[in-house]
């Protein structure tokens, strides 16, 4: 799919870009039951990535992100269901030629990661994606696949418009009782957050330098689940020791590592940096 020109001057200009339906309903619906029968039986070992309460924050029995922690690297774990389901996705035909328009050279595949995100739980506050993947001389980029409508009313997504060229910020703590991770970036004077409203299906693409976080979802029976993938230009030459690069064709880059980093939002029971 070829961007407008419309298309990349909003993106040169805010650092974000939602590109609606580009998944279908089916293809959805598969999404989320495969992810939903892993996780009906509480976390999975080794893939689940459960916070542990800290001052402030909920006790696990009362906080809905116990049981549904959000998954990361489904796209390693072969032998689950999830496994081959989240690379097919993140290496979906669809996806390359935006990012390549977006970056403006080939995209590697490094990371995925599913929020499941259930009626009360906290939300992610405002971060900058390249804190943690650090990618050098250039930034990440986002695929963020809303697999349920996404809204103020349970907790979707926000950008901050401009920001796409700062530089990647030293963050403040966040609040434990509306946050699950640990950092904070706050947004430029005179710039705040725009709540995307983003229906299932659609795909929200933004670079790593992009403020962006979500509100704790307030909803009374409304999950806000998403696939997220994130992607680096072919003209990387370091990134976090984290994330390993994959062509879409399936062939593992050969990128060097830095031991800075660390998976996209560090929970609120572990200190910020790798881990």
């Amino acid at each position: 799919m070829a961007l407008s020109t419309k298309q990349k001057q909003q993106f040169e200009r805010d650092g974000f870009l939602a590109m609606r339906g580009l998944f279908s309903r089916a293809e959805i619906d598969e999404i989320r039951e495969t992810f939903m029968t892993l996780a009906q039986d509480g976390p999975v070992p080794g893939l689940s990535d459960v916070p542990k309460a800290r001052a402030g924050a909920p006790a696990a029995a009362s906080d809905p992100l116990a049981r549904y922690p959000r998954m990361m690297h489904p796209h390693k774990h072969m032998d689950k269901s999830v496994g081959p389901l989240a690379l097919r996705y993140m290496r979906d035909p669809r996806l390359q030629p935006i990012l390549a328009d977006l970056f403006g050279e080939d995209p590697f595949a490094c990371q995925s990661m599913f929020y499941f995100k259930p009626p009360g739980a906290r939300g992610q506050d405002l971060h900058q994606d390249n804190f943690y993947l650090r990618v050098k001389p250039g930034t990440c980029m986002a695929a963020w696949v809303a697999v349920d409508d996404a809204d103020a009313g349970n907790g979707g997504m926000m950008c901050v418009p401009q920001t796409a060229s700062l530089d990647i910020a030293c963050p403040e703590k966040a609040d434990p009782t509306l946050f699950f991770t640990t950092e904070h970036v706050e947004p430029p004077p005179g710039l705040k957050p725009q709540m995307m409203e983003l229906k299932a299906g659609d795909v929200l693409f933004f670079n790593g330098s992009v403020i962006h976080g979500s509100t704790p979802n307030t909803s009374a029976d409304r999950f806000r689940r998403s696939l997220i993938f994130h992607y680096v230009p072919a003209s990387t030459v370091e990134m976090s020791h984290y994330y390993e690069a994959l062509s879409f064709d399936g062939e593992k880059q050969d990128i060097a590592v830095n031991m800075d980093g660390g998976p996209c939002g560090t929970t609120q029971d572990l200190p910020a940096g790798p881990h």
